[in-house]
């Protein structure tokens, strides 16, 4: 693939505008999509009513993005779900089903602390497979994989992996016993070695190894299990003999949520590296695609993830924390240095991979007070000349290392990841 294949960044009038990013970005073969919250486009204001309407507005703003870019629903491939209460996850689920006629797609669901607008109840975002590439790809009419198995919990609202072009969503895992369609007894190390079962599970089902995973997304109910979770984490990675040989993790974000559905402690998703394409794809060697996973010295380091993992047409950072990588402390200030210091980290890691920072595509912020937001977009605009990214930001119960701020992200790799020799 040329080295030119040129990122497309556009609004509509039809869904809410925000100066702090771009409804959808499109690079290659997906489409991000910025979070919607439950905005009237026309009043800019909270729509009246409950969950139910809430949740409608964010999908019909979701859905005005998708069809001003000659996109359906159907497209969808994954879709994230923010809720203000656990409890309100059946409401949005009746509203939910009627977005989609086929198929479901991949979906992560979880409470958090706060939500950008007070009055919100629930927050999405989207992630939509792009047929016809971007500029200067040729137009192809890929076709996109749905797949479910019984070894695996299922759902009635998602589909466990979704495949389009190089790239498979695994929907989040609880930590669920697909026999008996309960959570597994015992404490926090039981739970998230069910969560990685289950996603090993799916993979197998559709022939792909442990270790094609690009990124992984942790959502604990108290961040202090994070060491319980490392300790049976670090027993699946790496998972094969040529992982190991070079220590491949995937990249990794951490987030403290306030509640999971059924109760759960945790709730693992991740992003899977597809070698062979999707149909009428021309059939590649799955590791012919080469996953090309570094760390640089100017950024934190982790042994539990790599900073930045590129596979085909992106690289997926890892979440960064506003850690000065000399002294692996938190920068001393508030939260503009901080916001600061994560952008600098991420900053560091694009360039180390050859890239700049106007080729980021998609920003998730996690914030432990979400009144810091607008502190935080001070600095933030600071860091890009161009279009603004695609954007998610949700407030948290607590960040690692008592942080205000944490931040990941996913940029363009216009010159794809080559084939092995």
């Amino acid at each position: 693939m040329t080295g030119n294949i040129i990122k497309f960044s556009r609004n509509t009038e039809n869904a809410p505008i925000n100066s702090m990013s771009t409804q959808t970005v499109a690079f290659s073969h997906y489409n991000n999509i910025s979070a919607q919250l439950p905005v009237d486009a026309k009043t800019g204001k909270t729509v009246d009513g409950g969950v139910k309407d809430q949740a409608r507005q964010c999908l019909t703003n979701i859905k005005a993005i998708v069809e001003s870019i000659d996109h359906i629903m159907g497209d969808v491939v994954k879709i994230n779900i923010f809720l203000k209460n656990i409890s309100d996850v059946a409401a949005v689920d009746e509203v939910y089903s009627t977005f989609f006629q086929n198929y479901f797609p991949t979906r992560t669901t979880v409470a958090v602390a706060e939500l950008p607008m007070a009055d919100a109840l629930v927050q999405m975002d989207a992630l939509i497979s792009n047929g016809e590439g971007t500029t200067p790809q040729a137009p192809c009419d890929l076709i996109k994989i749905a797949k479910n198995t019984e070894n695996a919990p299922t759902s009635s609202v998602s589909t466990q992996t979704v495949a389009f072009s190089h790239y498979n969503n695994i929907s989040a895992q609880l930590p669920v016993d697909p026999k008996t369609g309960d959570i597994v007894s015992g404490g926090i190390k039981e739970q998230t070695g069910q969560c990685l079962k289950n996603i090993k599970e799916i993979l197998t089902s559709i022939d792909v190894p442990f270790d094609d995973i690009v990124k992984i997304n942790i959502f604990v109910n108290d961040l202090s299990d994070i060491d319980a979770v490392n300790e049976v984490y670090s027993t699946y990675f790496p998972d094969s003999a040529i992982a190991r040989s070079v220590a491949y993790v995937p990249a990794r974000t951490t987030v403290a949520v306030a509640a999971l559905p059924m109760g759960a402690l945790v709730q693992i998703d991740a992003v899977v590296s597809h070698g062979d394409g999707t149909p009428p794809q021309a059939i590649e060697d799955r590791h012919g695609i080469v996953i090309r996973a570094k760390n640089t010295e100017n950024a934190p380091k982790s042994t539990f993830y790599t900073q930045t993992v590129a596979f085909s047409h992106y690289n997926h950072i890892a979440g960064q924390l506003p850690v000065e990588p000399c002294t692996g402390k938190v920068v001393a200030g508030g939260v503009n240095d901080q916001a600061r210091q994560c952008l600098n980290n991420i900053k560091a890691i694009v360039e180390s991979v050859g890239h700049v920072m106007d080729d980021v595509v998609k920003i998730n912020i996690q914030l432990k007070n979400i009144a810091d937001l607008d502190a935080v977009d001070d600095v933030y605009t600071t860091f890009f000349e161009k279009d603004l990214p695609a954007r998610t930001t949700v407030g948290v119960s607590s960040i690692a290392m008592d942080a205000l701020v944490q931040i990941d992200a996913v940029i363009s790799n216009c010159e794809g990841t080559p084939p092995k020799a």
